[in-house]
């Protein structure tokens, strides 16, 4: 056949071909990732460096009814193609597409839905557990990779897969590389387990595993010849496999870390596509700088963050001050406790975790923090709706669930200077912890770095005078509700308030505004369930103010992917869907 991919509509195509076939196939997979996600966007290196191991997998074993656990699901395009989707992948990522992840509802050969890490080794013992108990002969397959086996959650389902009799696989894709290079002493094990320079028990063979490896991840006849071994071995069983992240594609593989998810680029080179440039910056890149600029002048600050390194920009720190910038490896939950042990001790910790994976350290921020009320800085990254990589990764549930815990302060710059002026501000002291949330991407403002001004806690502003309405905002948002009421046109009578924090709530600024108008209005890019607006129909209600309130932000559902506009027009929070609001409003004020 000309192009054998293109004849593969399920894995039992897959598995009809000969042996000889497979190479030709690998060879067609690669470069069909490549084209789709040179033009489409997307998590290209992890997916790369598996294909020889995505075809192998699924040539051994019977899938669907043996069930594949793919950890994070960057790894999982080559699935994704060979089981159904090719003619439809273009659409990866994007809004009425098919997900960037494996996902249940998506495919009967997506087992499990990941997009954090560290998940599958507890998904495939619960699924082979099950299994036992129906009396079903299946083989279950967990495939941990891009750093995710050093997480602590791997290490407990390891654990307790290791004293039972479950017929699980689990298959490190070995690459040295989550999103940034792989930290920690686990690295430097199975380092030296590669260089055969380790001569300490076995750390797997040690939890009751059957350990076999390293393999070559990219040789397929070695790949499914120990693969085909291993069904026929009981009890969990370990298989090391050795891969290159960026596999079949120089540039990817010489930077690993930029071409993880490269943007646009060209398929037959590898160049990057450059993007336009911004006169504006980054708010990870605002965190960044402004904190070195900070650690500076303050010799107690400590930069810490799980695996983000490079997203988060702590990087800047990490190349300046190494001794106080720290990698903790994809470990919320030690994140979290570290900065509060850190903490104890006097020094000022920004702990900057995505807003997404906080929710991974819940436990830590309530009972290591927040009930010791200890003063750790949260900079909760990627706040708000994320994007193409959906509903895994948004962070709308932020404002929500953190409201409800005591000595917490919440606070969303509205612009880069609130974020460098909040960071300035926590720094100098604070008697509590607090969380400071902000978007992904570029801010609105260009000439950000100004000198350093210290903010009031609690305090909001009046952005801008009216006299019938008053919008109340936190955070980037302000910026949609701003173009928004220019576009009414009667907007003398539309007030704007910047509220800044969510906890504790400016109480006298707010009764100033509940006997001042007729109609409140709150705009959040969180959840409508438990964030801001809840907040302020609380204060309304416990200080019985009976005027109209409605509540705009994320409605009570998980969304999708699609870019950041369409989500946010889905959501009613866009500029044009607020302007619509406000003019109703105003009607209905009118015909009162």
């Amino acid at each position: 056949m000309k192009n054998i991919l293109d004849h593969i509509h399920t894995p039992s195509d897959l598995r009809a071909l000969a042996q000889t076939d497979l190479p030709q196939v690998a060879k067609e997979l690669r470069n069909f990732i490549i084209d789709i996600v040179a033009t489409k966007e997307g998590h290209l290196g992890a997916s790369l460096g598996v294909v020889e191991l995505t075809i192998a997998l699924h040539y051994v074993f019977h899938t669907p009814e043996d069930l594949l656990v793919w950890d994070v699901g960057h790894q999982a395009y080559g699935h994704k193609i060979l089981t159904g989707r090719r003619t439809n992948f273009h659409t990866n990522r994007q809004l009425g597409g098919i997900s960037g992840f494996p996902k249940r509802d998506e495919s009967e050969y997506d087992t499990f839905g990941v997009g954090h890490s560290s998940t599958s080794i507890s998904a495939a013992l619960g699924m082979a557990i099950a299994s036992q108990l129906k009396g079903e002969d299946k083989h279950h397959v967990a495939i941990i990779g891009d750093a995710s086996i050093a997480s602590g959650m791997a290490f407990e389902g390891l654990n307790h897969a290791g004293v039972t009799d479950s017929n699980l696989l689990v298959i490190l894709n070995d690459n040295a590389i989550g999103i940034d290079p792989s930290v920690g002493a686990l690295k430097q094990y199975l380092t030296n387990v590669k260089k055969g320079t380790e001569k300490q028990d076995n750390i797997f063979e040690a939890l009751n595993f059957d350990y076999t490896g390293p393999i070559d991840g990219h040789d397929l006849d070695a790949l499914i010849s120990e693969l085909t071994r291993l069904k026929s071995v009981k009890g969990p069983k370990f298989l090391h496999v050795i891969t290159t992240k960026g596999k079949g594609l120089k540039q990817a593989e010489e930077n690993q870390v930029t071409y993880h998810a490269p943007g646009k680029f060209d398929s037959l080179t590898g160049e990057l596509i450059a993007k336009s440039a911004s006169s504006l910056t980054k708010f990870q890149d605002v965190f960044g700088l402004t904190l070195v600029e900070l650690a500076e002048q303050n010799l107690k600050i400590v930069g810490i963050t799980p695996a983000m390194p490079t997203g988060s920009s702590l990087k800047f720190m990490m190349a300046q001050m190494p001794k106080r910038a720290i990698d903790v490896g994809i470990a919320e939950q030690h994140a979290v406790t570290l900065s509060a042990g850190m903490a104890t001790q006097g020094m000022v910790v920004f702990c900057n975790i995505y807003s997404t994976f906080l929710q991974r350290a819940y436990d830590q921020v309530i009972h290591d923090v927040a009930l010791q009320n200890l003063p750790v800085i949260f900079c909760l990254d990627r706040a708000g709706l994320v994007g193409e990589d959906g509903a895994t990764h948004h962070g709308v549930f932020d404002l929500a669930y953190l409201r409800c815990i005591p000595n917490l302060i919440i606070m969303a710059p509205r612009d880069e200077s609130e974020l460098r002026n909040i960071m300035y501000t926590a720094q100098l002291g604070l008697e509590h912890p607090i969380a400071i949330r902000y978007p992904r991407g570029y801010g609105s403002v260009a000439d950000w770095k100004q000198p350093f001004k210290k903010l009031v806690i609690g305090k909001g502003e009046v952005l801008k005078e009216g006299k019938d309405i008053a919008v109340l905002t936190v955070g980037f948002i302000a910026e949609n509700t701003k173009e928004a009421i220019l576009n009414v046109s009667n907007s003398q009578d539309i007030a704007h308030y910047d509220l800044r924090f969510v906890k504790p709530l400016d109480e006298a600024l707010l009764h100033n505004i509940f006997t001042r108008y007729k109609y409140i209005i709150t705009i959040e890019d969180g959840t409508v369930k438990g964030g801001f607006g809840s907040a302020i129909l609380e204060f309304a209600a416990e200080h019985n103010y009976h005027l109209p309130l409605k509540v705009l932000g994320i409605p009570d559902t998980f969304i999708e992917q699609g870019t950041v506009k369409q989500l946010q027009d889905m959501s009613g929070i866009d500029a044009k869907t607020i302007s619509k609001t406000l003019k109703t409003a105003l009607n209905d004020i009118k015909n009162t």
